[in-house]
């Protein structure tokens, strides 16, 4: 069984990613064809009707609701220069960037406010004091500072010395809902903040053996943006949050049902280099927000506490309700859920135009899962939001099963309910003496539409039943494209398909033993 160092250094991604899929193709030319694949598949969303009356719940979340519209943009939207890669809007935040740093001026130590970096000083009213009301440099020394939240007004960037050396710690008196480090205004909005160079310490140790780890909501997390526009997370780790290490988010997430959104959601947010553990949901996560990067980031080993013993979906990247145009690059994922989970509840609507390039995964139960619960089923109601995927260079390293979600197969990927989905040079490796319980390694399931595999290779699913299952029919998967995905020793059976296989086109799939 593979095992991952705990200290895996995530700027190496790219590097490691490129030797597994043993490839020295320009990241220009794969991105090129990745296009012209999800060109090949795209089909125009149709407008949906609902057939269901809203109930009283949906109602009520209504109030801080609006209307979930999808771009109907058939370009990714990335850029590439020569190994770097990024959405096509980041050259705006840069300059926002710029302007964060004129506007905030020359360092000034929150030490001289009266922090102390003791570990048993309480200095939540130091910080307070030293952001005033924004327009600050704010830098945090080595040391572990003990506060009870902070709240960052607009066009602030706070600084530490590093991961590791310069802590915030939240206090022992914080209660449960309490979110380390927050932006001022989550209902008015904040603009222009950056976070970098620090570790955020949500201190579970404060809470009772088995106690649920969050209360609800958007709170109990190491940092969340709410309402932000422009924001930066730069070499931050985060340690044991009660929900999620890093929320990109709304005011409060909301629940008024399919094709509907939050009101107030971020916009124009880059994190980079971030990593954390132990959280009790998701790594990172994104709400009802829009044009969020996320590149060259690492979660490992969620606690899972948020949910029911042996019922937790801790993911290390969730792209969730509401969430449209984010894109991921280089990051990786260990011991977790799902490695990267897009998806949405069933009464919110499922994230759209989600771009992956690059992303390795380790002993996650799911590498990948694409998914939009409550719109699986013949009997549900057909998803009007989940559209519009892509992704590239995906590795899979020995999916396993998990006491998090105790019932789960592994898998490598999973595409559920999701239409308009390219996935484009991937690796998909089991370990060949593993128990995989003859299942499948790989699936596109239940109502999935307009999804092509291709330039992939699948191996070591030994006791596996099938490489790839598609559940083609006519009120299950249709329009599906395979090509030139090779099997190495690895199931029994390469391909599954199901009552219908009229709409599944295949080309150049070959098993073999090695």
């Amino acid at each position: 069984m593979l095992k991952w160092d705990d200290n895996h250094y995530p700027a190496n991604n790219a590097r490691l990613i490129d030797m597994l899929l043993d490839t020295d193709e320009p990241l220009k030319n794969i991105t090129e064809e990745t296009q012209e694949l999800f060109n090949q598949i795209y089909q125009p969303l149709k407008p949906q009707t609902t057939t269901q009356k809203r109930k009283l719940q949906e109602k009520f979340w209504s109030l801080i609701s609006t209307d979930f519209t999808i771009d109907d943009n058939k370009e990714i939207g990335f850029q590439t220069e020569g190994n770097q890669i990024y959405p096509y809007w980041k050259t705006e935040l840069d300059r926002q960037y710029d302007r964060l740093q004129k506007v905030t001026g020359n360092y000034i130590s929150v030490t001289q406010f009266g922090a102390r970096g003791d570990g048993k000083t309480d200095s939540t009213a130091a910080f307070k004091r030293a952001f005033g009301n924004g327009g600050k440099k704010i830098f945090v020394p080595e040391g572990v500072y003990l506060v009870k939240g902070l709240k960052l007004p607009s066009w602030t960037l706070l600084i530490g010395a590093g991961k590791g050396k310069a802590v915030i710690r939240l206090h022992d008196d914080a209660p449960r809902r309490r979110t380390l480090l927050a932006n001022k205004n989550p209902i008015s909005g904040n603009r222009n903040i950056s976070v970098e160079g620090l570790t955020l310490d949500w201190n579970i140790e404060r809470l009772k053996p088995g106690q649920k780890s969050a209360t609800g909501n958007n709170f109990s997390s190491c940092l969340t943006y709410a309402n932000v526009q422009n924001g930066w997370v730069k070499n931050v780790e985060a340690i044991n949050p009660g929900l999620h290490c890093f929320d990109i988010s709304s005011s409060f997430y909301s629940y008024a049902g399919d094709g509907t959104k939050a009101k107030g959601g971020s916009s124009s947010i880059w994190l980079d280099q971030v990593s954390g553990y132990g959280f009790g949901d998701d790594g990172v996560t994104t709400h009802h927000s829009d044009n969020i990067f996320i590149s060259n980031s690492h979660f490992r080993d969620p606690g899972g506490r948020s949910h029911k013993e042996g019922f937790s979906n801790s993911n290390g990247f969730e792209i969730d309700d509401g969430s449209r145009n984010v894109w991921l690059t280089n990051n990786s994922s260990t011991r977790c859920f799902g490695g990267v989970e897009i998806k949405a509840h069933a009464t919110s609507s499922a994230a759209a135009g989600v771009h992956i390039s690059g992303h390795l995964s380790v002993n996650d139960n799911r590498a990948f899962n694409f998914r939009h619960i409550g719109h699986h089923h013949e009997d549900d109601e057909e998803s009007k939001s989940a559209y519009s995927i892509t992704a590239q260079k995906l590795v899979a390293i020995h999916p396993v099963h998990t006491q998090l979600y105790k019932n789960s197969s592994p898998r490598a990927l999973v595409v559920s309910g999701y239409r308009n989905v390219a996935v484009n040079h991937f690796l998909f490796a089991g370990d060949p003496h593993y128990d995989y319980r003859n299942e499948t390694a790989t699936s596109v399931q239940f109502r999935a539409a307009n999804v092509a595999l291709a330039n992939g290779r699948i191996q070591g699913f030994r006791s596996a039943k099938t490489d790839l299952t598609i559940a083609s029919g006519e009120k299950n998967v249709r329009n599906v494209l395979v090509q030139n995905v090779h099997s190495y020793h690895s199931a029994s059976e390469l391909l599954d398909l199901g009552k219908d296989d009229s709409t599944v086109q295949i080309n150049n799939i070959l098993r073999a033993e090695i």
